[in-house]
């Protein structure tokens, strides 16, 4: 299984590698997450399947995630999530945090930089994207829950544990919605956004490499559907 997952990182290389930048403390970086974070909010809006878009000052139709009613939630760990109104499934199925999960997402990582005053998110790159990929739903991720197995067969101290892969700030949030049960050829309708601050995903602590780049201060914004959950 870790060997699946090895080569799941390893076809995910890409050339384009993302710019690194000047590691500053873990206050000061703690600190721009949050301020690029709630930047975030102010600069994007959700298009009529839920996709993520730039917003633009003179965009008189829609409205900013900041804006979105209900209004973004933000948690003790300084996660943040958004449920898209008229776009939970009803009633929905509770989501376990052990659950095996069918996920439709558009999932990108960042680092939050301060830049002639201003701070935000930079040198985004994608960790999943099954809307304009595979076009079906990514099944039991492992950054959501890792296999016992993958643990017990792990051959380092650190890949024997479940922080190595395992987005904690994400899991955190997930459990806060319900899923859908439809077919993974559904047509997606993306119903919400959850934003996990470097310090809620695996932050400076070593970590499985699903996409060939340094996680390192990374914070990540989730854009997904829970298609279907089945207790594992």
């Amino acid at each position: 299984m870790f060997l699946a997952l090895a080569s799941i990182a390893l076809s995910s290389c890409r050339t384009d590698q993302p710019v690194v930048e000047p590691e500053v403390s873990i206050e000061t970086q703690n600190s721009y997450d949050d301020q690029a974070a709630l930047n975030f909010l102010q600069t994007h809006y959700l298009d009529t399947k839920g996709n993520i878009k730039n917003y633009v000052a003179t965009d008189t139709i829609n409205k900013k995630l900041a804006d979105l009613i209900p209004a973004p939630v933000t948690l003790p760990s300084g996660v943040i999530y958004i449920k898209r109104q008229g776009a939970q499934p009803d009633p929905g199925k509770t989501i376990g945090a052990t659950d095996i999960i069918r996920l439709m997402s558009i999932t990108n990582s960042y680092i939050a930089i301060n830049a002639d005053g201003k701070t935000s998110f930079v040198s985004g790159y994608p960790l999943r994207n099954t809307v304009n990929g595979t076009g079906v739903p990514e099944v039991d991720p492992t950054y959501f829950h890792v296999k016992d197995e993958t643990l017990t067969n792990a051959t380092t101290p650190e890949a024997k544990q479940r922080s190595y892969y395992e987005i904690e700030g994400f899991g955190e949030a997930l459990q806060l919605f319900k899923s859908f049960d439809i077919p993974d050829e559904s047509n997606y309708n993306l119903q919400g956004v959850i934003i996990v601050p470097s310090r809620a995903a695996f932050a400076r602590d070593p970590y499985f490499n699903y996409s060939n780049i340094s996680y390192r201060n990374r914070s990540f914004v989730f854009n997904f559907q829970v298609y279907k959950t089945t207790a594992r």
